[in-house]
């Protein structure tokens, strides 16, 4: 399991039992856990004394984010007045604020074509390690990837699977930490699922206690620890850089999370060129990304200048409202 954080301020003890009543209705630590590590910096270096937050004590932490983009920081706003609430449900008085505007610019994912997926799973079975290392997380970057691109689960998604989870005799995935808190089966196909047994046969010969285990994490490192997630996004970008795939000049891309989009584009694709109505396509991709409203779905695909010809000759007037006439569809869920 991973390291959890030590909090040393006033707060530590609320940002403790916060974090365990969100985990027991169904979310994960990771984000609220790193904001109030921040928080508990603050109110440290700030000498605060009694467990109750002031409107002074918000704007005053806010200066010290100069560095976080909008989106990010709006984010944490959103942990800071949930606690807010929290403590004032506890009967500490703090000041309840309003959360700033959503004034960041659109997010537009970046999509793979099926030549660059193709060199992605090339490159990342041909990874080495350029001198020896003890602790690495090579052997699961292949399955990993595949595993992706294949079910358009999210990275945090993956990276939180257990054995148990992960059902080769029934050929499905249970996913129980998703963003939307709802649990959901994924099928595994025979490709994915000759890949996945693949890597659990070389895992499991590895020396190292529990690795096999029904709670232990399915994908590890040499060591036996969870994969963390900036040990992938280093691998892709290796990844990205051996097959010629430069990064966006906004610095915001392409990344590991680009694969799910990919993969919804590239299922609308398939859907179309079988012959499947949009109007029908939509709703099925929808619940396959794990979507709460069709809604999430119309926004999250991307038409790509591959996928033109076919759904314009097969649009209808009973279907047009789904895609837009612009080609690039405005994306602000970067992380859905």
């Amino acid at each position: 399991m991973s390291k959890q954080i030590v909090y040393k301020s006033v707060f530590a003890p609320y940002f403790n039992s916060f974090l365990q009543m969100k985990e027991q209705m169904g979310f994960t630590r990771t984000g609220f856990a790193n904001t109030f590590k921040e928080l508990d910096r603050f109110f440290v270096a700030t000498r605060a004394t009694e467990p109750h937050i002031t409107r002074e004590q918000i704007t005053a932490w806010s200066e010290t984010r100069i560095n976080d983009k909008a989106r990010t920081l709006y984010d944490k706003h959103s942990i800071m007045r949930q606690f807010c609430h929290y403590m004032c449900h506890l009967g500490y008085e703090c000041y309840i604020h309003r959360l700033p505007r959503q004034n960041w610019p659109p997010f537009i994912p970046y999509i793979f074509s099926h030549i660059q997926m193709e060199c992605i799973f090339q490159a990342a079975d041909k990874l080495m390690l350029p001198n020896r290392c003890m602790t690495s997380v090579l052997i699961v970057i292949p399955c990993l990837i595949r595993l992706l691109y294949s079910t358009g689960m999210r990275i945090g998604e993956a990276l939180s699977l257990q054995n148990e989870d992960v059902d080769l005799m029934r050929k499905r995935i249970l996913l129980k930490q998703t963003k939307n808190q709802v649990e959901r089966l994924l099928p595994i196909c025979p490709s994915l699922l000759e890949v996945l047994e693949q890597y659990k046969t070389y895992r499991n010969r590895m020396p190292v206690k529990g690795v096999s285990s029904p709670e232990a994490f399915f994908f590890v490192s040499t060591v036996g620890n969870p994969v963390s997630m900036s040990s992938v996004r280093h691998r892709f970008r290796e990844i990205l850089a051996q097959c010629g795939i430069p990064r966006r000049s906004d610095g915001q891309g392409p990344r590991i999370h680009d694969v799910r989009h990919t993969t919804a584009v590239h299922s609308l694709i398939k859907m179309v060129k079988s012959g499947m109505d949009i109007y029908c396509a939509m709703p099925i991709l929808s619940v396959f990304l794990g979507h709460k409203s069709l809604k999430g779905t119309e926004t999250y695909v991307r038409l790509t200048s591959e996928m033109y010809p076919e759904v314009l000759k097969m649009e209808s007037p009973i279907t047009s409202f789904v895609f837009p006439s612009n080609p690039y569809i405005q994306i602000d869920h970067g992380n859905d």
